[in-house]
């Protein structure tokens, strides 16, 4: 029998679908061992049996294959012992059971050889390598021993990098709270200064608002007076209330927005221009209610006169009218 199998796609096929059947080691081994030596007319060795099963150790094949030849050589001796066959067949089978025996076990010897010389193989390969290792090791060892100090003082250098780090951070950390407290401050300082200017400019707004309307209340009022001086006598008593109300209510307006500018000159110190040109339109604004108040004055005068010039005009129809009458008595006492 010849180690060298023609189909070789088709054992290893059949070897798969045995380790699907048998999914034991060792019963795929015997059943390999059958196949290659029934089927395929090859003997069976451990090294091959290993190669083509991949499963277990290396003694697992090696016991499997003795195993195998035990049960072929008595299964095989019995058959002949028993068999009725003449007694050249029987030598003859007895002969190549022996020839088979004899083959099968130089196989197993060879491959217990083979299988020896790779193991010691091994363990030359694995003593270099520990070899190896010792002297990497004795290398390594005496690389830490000169670098031991070099990493304690990096450590030393470490922990004092790390102090100042922290120094560094609770430094950083102080003056960001300090940035943030001014910062905080300075929104509310610019949200007190938008409030202020919109409170003022309100008010300005309400003061301008007023005055206008002062000013058309009191063009009204002179042209009503102008036009109806005798008939709205009492209109112009209300008139007069009502300007002086509006006085009032100016004076009041006025006193008012000098509290707020001295308020805002106090609180923030880069308006004090602004203020300082608001309160030179407010001035203007005086001067301009003096001169309203100065027209009042005018239009009271103007007022009063006009009532004057009425209340002479019915006396003066009277002597007119009393004239005639006394001439004519007189005319009468001269003819009498």
């Amino acid at each position: 029998m010849s180690d060298a199998i023609p189909d070789e796609a088709g054992l290893r096929a059949e070897i798969e679908q045995l380790k699907a059947e048998f999914p034991g080691t060792r019963d795929l081994y015997r059943e390999v061992c059958a196949l290659l030596f029934f089927r395929y007319g090859v003997t069976p060795t451990a090294n091959r049996l290993y190669q083509l099963v991949r499963r277990g150790s290396m003694s697992t094949p090696v016991a499997v294959l003795a195993g195998f030849w035990a049960d072929l050589r008595e299964k095989s001796r019995v058959r002949i012992e028993h068999a009725d066959l003449p007694e050249e067949l029987r030598e003859a089978a007895g002969e190549l059971v022996a020839m088979l025996w004899k083959r099968a076990a130089g196989a197993a010897r060879d491959a217990l050889t083979t299988l020896r010389d790779e193991v010691e193989a091994v363990r030359l390969a694995a003593e270099a390598s520990v070899a190896t290792l010792q002297a990497d090791l004795a290398r390594t060892e005496s690389a830490l021993g000169q670098h031991t100090d070099a990493l304690l003082a990096a450590q030393v250098r470490i922990q004092e990098l790390e102090q100042a780090q922290a120094a560094a951070a609770a430094t950083r950390d102080a003056l960001e709270g300090e940035l943030a407290r001014v910062q905080q401050v300075l929104r509310e300082r610019d949200m007190a200064l938008a409030q202020a200017r919109t409170d003022f400019a309100a008010e300005l707004e309400k003061q301008r608002a007023s005055t206008d309307l002062a000013e058309t209340r009191l063009q009204a009022a002179e042209r009503r007076a102008l036009l109806e001086i005798e008939r709205e006598r009492s209109a112009n008593t209300r008139l007069q209330r009502a300007m002086e109300s509006a006085q009032q209510r100016a004076a009041r307006d006025v006193e008012r927005a000098q509290a707020e500018i001295q308020s805002l000159q106090t609180q923030v110190g880069d308006l004090r221009h602004q203020a300082g040109v608001l309160e030179g339109r407010l001035e203007a604004m005086r001067a301009s209610h003096a001169a309203q108040a100065q027209e009042v004055r005018s239009v009271r005068q103007k007022a009063s006169s006009a009532d004057g010039a009425a209340r002479r005009a019915p006396r003066r129809m009277a002597r007119q009218s009393s004239s005639p009458a006394k001439a004519a008595a007189r005319k009468r006492g001269a003819k009498t």
